[in-house]
């Protein structure tokens, strides 16, 4: 006799995703949107210390419904005849069977088990169809399911870290703005070389033919001075020739 849907994929089935982890309710970012296998329960990010060598899956979201990764569910089912879809450059299938409107009619590809409307040569709308369709052909899901020891979060998973205030005092922030005197005195002893670089660097570059060029910008600097300088003397009392 085949064996049923294992624990984890059940989990996956029946946990609740993208809500409020309660151990961790007055935390910021504390959305459910991990799948630990190995305790076959939801969890949020503040509580991966306690699950950090279980094997973790991540659950997205898309479309108002839950998916995961395709490139994470290969390592634990065939997903083959699954249809995916991308978003952020990954490839993800939807986990459950989605409502449909309306029933399709007309000639091409649709699941089995929803008739949804498919792209070649796509049979199964999400990985819930396609475990309906062989439980209730084939009675056996045992040779479609793969040995996966470990398994970890994708690295552009985010995980919130809490700083504390003392944190905060404590570190030295980054900044480019000068804001005491030593610092602005240092800036202006510096070499003429380096005041010219920056402002090659800092000059607002110049639209030239759809293309944004910074070229010629240290030519260009006493042409900008003389001009400001004949601005300013048109601002000035203007200076008449004495009387003869």
């Amino acid at each position: 006799m085949g064996i049923r849907k294992p624990e984890w994929l059940e989990a996956l089935y029946t946990q609740k995703f993208f809500v409020a982890c309660s151990n961790h309710e007055t935390a910021k970012k504390n959305e459910k949107n991990i799948l630990c296998l190995d305790c076959c329960t939801s969890i949020c990010p503040h509580c991966l210390h306690s699950h950090r060598f279980h094997r973790l899956l991540q659950v997205r979201r898309y479309v108002y419904h839950d998916v995961v990764r395709l490139e994470d569910l290969e390592k634990l089912i065939d997903c083959s005849n699954v249809q995916a879809y991308t978003i952020n450059s990954s490839k993800v299938v939807f986990i459950k069977k989605r409502p449909q409107n309306r029933q399709f009619k007309g000639s091409g590809n649709y699941c089995t088990s929803c008739d949804r409307s498919l792209q070649e040569p796509y049979i199964h709308c999400s990985l819930g169809c396609k475990v309906d369709f062989i439980l209730k052909h084939k009675k056996d899901l045992s040779p479609y399911l793969r040995t996966c020891n470990s398994l970890q979060l994708s690295p552009d998973f985010l995980v919130p870290q809490d700083i504390g205030d003392d944190e905060m005092n404590n570190e030295t922030p980054h900044s480019t703005i000068v804001d005491s005197d030593e610092a602005m005195s240092s800036a202006s002893s510096s070499s003429g070389s380096e005041n010219m670089s920056m402002a090659c660097t800092e000059f607002v570059r110049k639209k030239r033919s759809g293309l944004y060029v910074c070229a010629r910008l240290a030519s260009r600097v006493s042409e900008e001075e003389e001009m400001a300088s004949s601005m300013s003397r048109r601002k000035g009392i203007p200076h008449r020739s004495p009387l003869c």
